[in-house]
């Protein structure tokens, strides 16, 4: 294929480098003189391991070339990569000045090709730009339209600095985000040999995707230092701890915990942080990850309980008390805080827990609920059909089989607030709310 890229800095050059060694002509294109004559003299303009060698190869061979002129180059490839830098202005927000100059470039470069072209962009952007900004650009100086005259993707990296060859051909994964599927196949196209999960998706998910797994990895790094700090401190080898951690890949490195939904619970979470980091400020350590953990918990539990007030219903049926499903455990559980901040506003609460039996409750669990709610025996009922009887706001607060039902059996007048996304059907009947979703 013939490609041009947009922007010959660390992505745009890592990626010049790859298509080139996998065959394909590339055009780069910058306003930086020094790239422009460090590329086509067969140089990097990067420090990146195998990079040198690959642009040389491929300059030799003359499937590389560099120029400052993006219109011709759009002109005589079939693929534009944008690979422009988004940094951050002082508020935090993305600069897109780069991204907008070019998409103005690449548009002027489309009005006068007769040929399909397809706008592929690689730089970061935060949710929405694609729509916002990179679509509207180039339709207004193209003036065709996008997804019949000319095809946009957002095709994210995961290139780490040091390792970006390797990345390049081992990704975790390769993501495209598009408005139609011949663009997104043109794209696939780029990535056929490579051993690695090919996602297809919407553009907005593909712009967040590449933001979650930046911010999870810095939160990693944050977790794993804070961890060290309290190990140092009690005489404990921290990296000792945490490759024990990561051996463990059925929970602590997995699908499991990281999937949106309500506030954790229960006997176990709640009480390790709370004495982890009582124990942090025993030992005069300032941990703001783990110290902040309960506060962010707090702060779902009261989201819940505005998202069901906010619906203007005074009767309110809440179908699963436990803090999760298959179990009786209420301690701590967050419905049961949501339960009891709705019994003080005064509305009309209907309860369904199949797997929860006051009568044979005992212990700390018992102790726990009796004292959060001592009358809540009077709220709870027999079967799932009288909550759905009773109330005009109907809560999903686990995940317990018999509540894929609710969906099918909500009136047309019912509002569903779902805290643990029952199921991904949600256009049945009655009107749904999920609270991450």
């Amino acid at each position: 294929m013939n490609i041009s890229i947009m922007g010959l800095g660390y992505v745009g050059s890592v990626s010049a480098a790859c298509l080139t060694r996998n065959g394909h002509r590339v055009i780069g294109v910058d306003t930086n003189k020094t790239k422009i004559d460090l590329i086509n003299g067969g140089l990097s303009p990067i420090i990146e391991k195998d990079v040198g060698e690959i642009i040389r190869a491929s300059v030799n061979a003359g499937l590389l070339t560099a120029t400052n002129n993006a219109m011709e180059a759009v002109l005589e490839t079939e693929l534009s990569l944008i690979c422009v830098g988004t940094p951050s202005m002082l508020n935090g927000n993305l600069d897109l000045t780069y991204v907008r100059r070019v998409c103005e470039e690449i548009g002027q470069a489309i009005r006068d090709k007769k040929t399909y072209h397809t706008v592929v962009i690689r730089s970061t952007m935060l949710p929405g730009s694609m729509q916002d900004v990179v679509i509207p650009i180039l339709e207004e100086f193209s003036e065709k339209t996008s997804g019949k005259a000319f095809g946009v993707c957002i095709n994210p990296e995961f290139l780490r600095e040091g390792t970006a060859v390797y990345d390049f051909y081992h990704p975790p994964k390769t993501v495209i985000g598009s408005i139609e599927e011949a663009s997104a196949q043109i794209v696939a196209s780029l990535y056929e040999n490579l051993e690695a999960p090919m996602i297809k998706t919407d553009l907005a998910t593909a712009e967040m995707v590449k933001y979650t797994d930046n911010v999870w990895h810095a939160l990693k790094i944050g977790f794993a230092n804070e961890i060290g700090l309290i190990s140092k401190a009690v005489g404990i080898d921290g990296h000792k701890v945490m490759e024990i951690f990561c051996s463990d890949r059925k929970l602590n490195l997995s699908p499991n915990y990281l999937k949106p939904g309500f506030a954790f619970g229960g006997s176990c979470l709640p009480k390790d942080i709370r004495a982890l980091s009582y124990k942090s400020k025993t030992l005069d350590l300032t941990l703001p990850i783990i110290n902040s953990i309960l506060h962010d918990n707090e702060r779902h539990v009261e989201r819940g309980v505005k998202m069901i007030t906010s619906k203007g219903h005074r009767r309110v049926g809440i179908l699963g008390i436990s803090f999760k499903a298959g179990t009786d455990d209420l301690r701590e559980s967050p419905v049961v805080e949501v339960i009891e901040r709705l019994l003080g506003k005064g509305y009309d609460l209907k309860l369904y827990d199949y797997n929860v039996n006051l009568a044979t409750i005992n212990g700390a669990n018992k102790d726990y609920i009796l004292n959060k709610i001592p009358h809540i025996s009077r709220l709870m009922v027999k079967s799932m059909d009288e909550v759905l009887e009773h109330a005009e706001t109907v809560v999903i607060g686990n995940k317990a089989d018999e509540f894929n039902q609710v969906m099918g059996k909500a009136r047309p007048d019912q509002v569903i607030v779902d805290f643990v996304r029952i199921s991904d059907k949600t256009s049945q009947k009655g009107t749904y709310d999920g609270i991450c979703w």
